[in-house]
């Protein structure tokens, strides 16, 4: 579950290495985001030569969460950290790479193109 101050590594090329969440978009009563949700968040840590400034405002999906997530036939999946890939306004990847496996919840989401970049799909 992701939070308002959780620390979240980037999983793509886009830059950002490391981002920290404010707000879950969705209903106002809205606390926690589970993979597939849309983020916002602030740039902490950056590579010095990326577009993305430091302190800047983005959105994300979230890819990978560290707490377990119980899928419909009750399964249950989690990953070693928690991660995003960054997106724009109309939903499209940031980066032209995403790295490391997402959850295939993300299908459901109608998040296709950051499937077709992943290396695995778990």
């Amino acid at each position: 579950m992701i939070q308002m101050q959780t620390m979240l590594r980037v999983a793509d090329n886009s830059g950002a290495k490391v981002v920290r969440c404010f707000n879950v978009l969705g209903p106002s009563r809205r606390r926690r985001g589970e993979i597939g949700d849309i983020v916002i968040g602030s740039v902490r840590k950056r590579l010095p030569t990326s577009d993305i400034e430091k302190g800047q405002i983005v959105r994300g999906v979230i890819v990978r969460t560290r707490s377990s997530y119980r899928r419909k036939d009750g399964t249950y999946i989690r990953f070693d950290d928690n991660a995003i890939v960054l997106i724009n306004p109309q939903g499209e990847p940031v980066g032209t790479r995403v790295f490391g496996p997402v959850a295939r919840e993300l299908r459901e989401k109608k998040m296709m193109r950051i499937i077709s970049l992943a290396p695995e799909v778990l």
